[in-house]
């Protein structure tokens, strides 16, 4: 993907988070790996959102798509007045239930292009910690999340700077594994999770979304 579409791709993102309805609050916004250290082309665009739970529940919007679309859970998990103007972008998970993250995903993403949309009710800072946590207990090193990342939307504010930054290229972040090292992770331990993400990334196709809780 050449870097000038993966950052008007980005822009994109922030312009519908900014405007339109979306399927749950969106309270950050990040991208995080290739299109963060200044790479060009990249292999993949991540993007990483934080999202908030709805305030409200809506039974009667619940069982008019449950009947219409065969989807429970509109109006509790996802918002009922996005699913309204966009039912062709409301999905389930395996259970039937609206899955906030992959409606996000359908909604902000094109199917046919590389990015990678990860979801959470947690911040990115914490998500990293979280996720750094659980794989080496697991010995699960492709699930660790890319800490090289830049904030460029929190709590109703667009950063107009740190775009412009990402688009010139001008952060500048350590390897992946120096990355790990800092965070607590053995040299060497670093240098092989290090590699167990960048093939599990090359393994991805297309968008791909993941959800998590935090």
């Amino acid at each position: 993907m050449e870097r000038a579409r993966a950052i008007d791709r980005v822009a994109s993102v922030l312009d519908a988070v900014e405007t339109e309805p979306m399927p749950v609050p969106v309270r950050e916004v990040w991208v995080y790996g290739d299109v963060a250290l200044g790479l060009d082309p990249i292999d993949r665009l991540d993007v990483y959102v934080t999202k908030d739970l709805l305030m409200t529940s809506d039974a009667e919007a619940s069982e008019a798509f449950e009947r219409s679309h065969g989807v429970k859970g509109v109006g509790k998990s996802v918002s009922a007045e996005w699913a309204e103007a966009n039912p062709d972008s409301l999905r389930a998970n395996t259970n039937g239930y609206a899955a906030p993250e992959k409606c996000l995903a359908a909604h902000l993403l094109p199917d046919d292009e590389p990015v990678h949309l990860e979801v959470c009710n947690a911040s990115f800072d914490d998500n990293v910690t979280q996720r750094l946590k659980g794989a080496m207990a697991r010995d699960a090193y492709e699930q660790i999340l890319d800490p090289r990342g830049v904030c460029l939307y929190a709590d109703g504010q667009r950063s107009e700077t740190a775009l412009d930054k990402l688009r010139a290229g001008e952060l500048v972040f350590p390897t992946l594994p120096e990355a790990l090292a800092m965070l607590g992770m053995d040299e060497d331990d670093a240098a092989e999770a290090a590699d167990a993400v960048r093939d599990y990334r090359a393994s991805q196709t297309g968008a791909t979304v993941r959800g998590d809780v935090v």
